[in-house]
């Protein structure tokens, strides 16, 4: 899937009007190796990334020590949403755990789309709302929930990080040393 094909199956596919528009804006590929930054630490983010293929991961930075705070998979967005938005220094970082191909548009672009076209004003809100939807889950869980609850979450929901990531990086992404993450399977096991 690439971002046509996304706006097409999450916008103009449950839109009133299913007339899709050639493509809003330019799109751009790129291919990112393993262990490359795609965004850093302090950056103003000016693009916003679909991952076609691959794993990404965000960290950000808390006295000192590197915390994940996400893992992305294919067909999703990645990107420093609150750089990208208000155009500040990032406070996270982005970085390909995998080979990765990416699609990207620059947020000029989308902010000149957003002038002419109804399908790039819903593109924005559908994809920014699903972000906060998804940043706010995670929030309430780990400030409600043992990570005993999260982790079982992470089974039902997200099968595809207990597959794919490496057991002490999840350990991370929960906030728990990678004992605690061992001691937690046995019990669910």
């Amino acid at each position: 899937m690439n971002i046509d094909q996304y706006i097409n199956e999450k916008i103009v596919k449950n839109s009133v009007n299913k007339k899709t528009e050639k493509q809003i804006f330019p799109t751009y590929r790129k291919t990112i190796k393993k262990n490359e930054i795609i965004t850093h630490f302090g950056q103003i983010e000016r693009k916003a990334y679909f991952l076609i293929s691959g794993i990404t991961e965000s960290t950000i930075e808390k006295d000192g020590e590197i915390r994940i705070i996400d893992f992305v998979f294919p067909n999703k967005f990645i990107c420093s949403y609150t750089s990208f938005l208000l155009q500040t220094p990032s406070e996270i970082q982005t970085k390909a755990i995998t080979d990765c191909e990416i699609e990207y548009f620059l947020k000029e672009d989308l902010e000149e789309a957003y002038k002419t076209s109804i399908i790039a004003n819903q593109f924005g809100r559908y994809v920014t709302e699903q972000f906060f939807i998804s940043k706010l889950k995670r929030e309430n869980d780990f400030l409600t929930k043992s990570a005993k609850e999260v982790y079982q979450n992470l089974i039902i929901e997200r099968p595809e990080v207990l597959q794919k990531i490496p057991v002490n990086k999840i350990a991370k992404y929960l906030g728990i040393h990678p004992e605690s993450l061992s001691r937690i399977r046995a019990e669910i096991s």
